[in-house]
């Protein structure tokens, strides 16, 4: 299969592009596009054929369910039962943003292969030009993971989507670097108190400001194994091919590391602050400044993608604080090292 590129900007061209990929989406194919968060490779929600593919292209679990993306606030009653009074306020507050709710779909709706046999489904409305653009022209709900090798660091750029599905599926929308880089947040408010299945760009902080209490499950609670709810809960994620270990960060701990995995043979990768510069890694790609969760956020996956171009045979990874967007990065960082800490 030939996979094609289109820029998408504010020229007339993008018109041809947005029709190329709506006429691809109703004929039940898959089409990459950009989110404020990563690059998502979406299928129409109610099209199981269509839906599969993603699972097919993207080499991804048929029990880890899809979110589910539209284009306005009205369409989500099109699909869910009951739309609870936390949900009409959060949509209120954060929609178009990067915050997935779960909430009971209506039975017989959306294709099967989106819930993975669940009675809940996960829906956001996107902040992006480009994906409320297809999604308003498509005039249909789009389920979509994040555009890449199931298991792999997720995409933020076009060149990223490329990199992993090449050859296996037919376009890519491309409207330059995602601005979030790390995915939504997932909140299942089918319960009371809420809980976050998946932490994201949306903290808990600014939940409790809209609705009050919202419970952010400890790492053993989210280890239990019962069926996801939410993407991401259940299989490794983020992974380059080099092992990544999790290091404090402080430029003491992380120089003497450096010192004796370079003398093993190990060639070093680190991920870290501008002021571990220095240190004596092989390859450096620089978070920011320290503290700036903000920047580390936009930057992880383009970084442990970039490090996938080296040689090294081991991945240092700062960490950060959980407070704020932290959890999140936290999150991400504990899947790609497979909960591995430098010891």
């Amino acid at each position: 299969m030939e996979t094609i590129r289109l820029l998408v900007d504010n020229n007339s061209n993008s018109e041809k592009s947005y029709t190329q990929a709506v006429d691809l989406l109703n004929n039940g194919e898959v089409v990459a596009f950009p989110t404020e968060t990563v690059y998502g490779l979406g299928a129409v929600a109610t099209n199981d054929r269509g839906v599969k593919k993603i699972f097919e292209a993207k080499g991804r679990p048929s029990d880890n369910p899809l979110i589910v993306h539209i284009g306005t606030i009205e369409e989500v009653a099109n699909f869910i039962e009951e739309i609870p009074e936390n949900a009409l306020k959060l949509m209120d507050t954060f929609w178009p943003g990067p915050l997935t709710l779960i909430m009971k779909a209506k039975p017989g709706i959306l294709a099967p292969s989106v819930t993975a046999g669940l009675t809940t489904v996960g829906m956001r409305m996107p902040d992006h030009e480009v994906a409320l653009d297809l999604l308003r022209k498509l005039k249909k709900p789009v389920a979509a993971p994040s555009a890449n090798r199931s298991g792999k660091p997720s995409p933020t750029k076009a060149e990223h989507v490329e990199e992993d599905l090449k050859g296996r599926i037919p376009l890519i929308l491309d409207g330059g670097a995602t601005g979030i880089g790390i995915e939504s947040t997932v909140l299942d408010i089918t319960v009371n108190p809420p809980v976050i299945l998946r932490p994201g760009g949306v903290t808990k902080e600014m939940l409790e400001e809209v609705i009050g209490e919202v419970i952010q499950p400890t790492k053993l609670q989210e280890k239990l194994d019962s069926t996801p709810k939410a993407p991401g809960m259940k299989y490794t994620h983020y992974a380059p091919n080099a092992p990544v270990y999790l290091i404090e960060s402080d430029q003491m701990t992380v120089s003497e590391a450096i010192s004796k995995l370079s003398n093993k043979g190990e060639k070093i990768a680190l991920l870290a602050p501008l002021s571990f510069e220095n240190l004596g890694a092989d390859f450096f790609f620089p978070y920011g400044e320290e503290g700036d969760q903000e920047m580390m956020s936009s930057k992880l996956y383009d970084d442990l993608r970039a490090c996938d171009k080296t040689q090294a045979t081991i991945i240092l990874a700062t960490t950060t604080s959980i407070q704020g967007v932290g959890a999140a990065i936290m999150n991400r960082l504990e899947k790609a090292a497979g909960g591995n800490w430098y010891k």
